[in-house]
């Protein structure tokens, strides 16, 4: 019977912390290895086989070029929800040794629940989704700034610039026309 290795990983823009948890139920930390893609690599080949290895991480700030990553060497990975990882009571100190440790030993036990990880063509249009919302934001908040500098300096702005006008530019062109003339 084939050994399987359940590896969990600690990701981090920088880095990743690795530990590793045996079947025979030896789990040991790997130490830290940098998040560049050669390194996942190597750490592919230095554990073994690729079909004896479950890799798992939290989902995160840093996406899921990981899990794309390690997938693409023919590895299984599952990215976990961070909100769902089991916590002891007492349990404050947390060092990325200890939370690799944690998702390895969780993962082996099956107490983990994985996530649904987007294909590339759906993270393309969850960022372009993202980047609406943020200029949505920005173009509010450049239309309060507005607002603010016309009232420093002794003007009331329009009402169509204190009302949201949907789908039209009338409050900038009344406010640039007012101060022409």
């Amino acid at each position: 019977m084939k050994s399987i290795k359940f590896v969990g990983l600690d990701v981090h823009a920088e880095t990743i912390a690795v530990a590793v948890a045996e079947q025979s139920g030896e789990v040991r930390s790997l130490g830290v290895i940098p998040n560049r893609e050669e390194s996942i690599r190597k750490l592919v080949k230095k554990l073994g086989p690729v079909e004896q290895l479950r890799f798992c991480y939290e989902a995160g700030p840093t996406g899921y070029v990981v899990y794309w990553q390690l997938t693409a060497l023919g590895a299984k990975c599952e990215v976990v929800a961070p909100t769902l990882v089991p916590v002891k009571s007492g349990e404050r100190v947390k060092t990325d040794r200890r939370d690799a440790l944690k998702l390895a030993r969780c993962y082996r036990a099956g107490e983990l629940t994985a996530v649904w990880v987007p294909d590339a063509q759906h993270e393309a249009l969850r960022d372009l989704v993202r980047a609406r919302e943020a200029a949505n934001k920005d173009q509010l908040r450049a239309k309060h700034r507005l607002g603010k500098f016309l009232l420093r300096h002794g003007r009331r702005p329009p009402m169509a610039l204190v009302l949201p006008a949907r789908g039209r530019r009338a409050p900038v062109r009344k406010v640039a026309s007012r101060s022409q003339g």
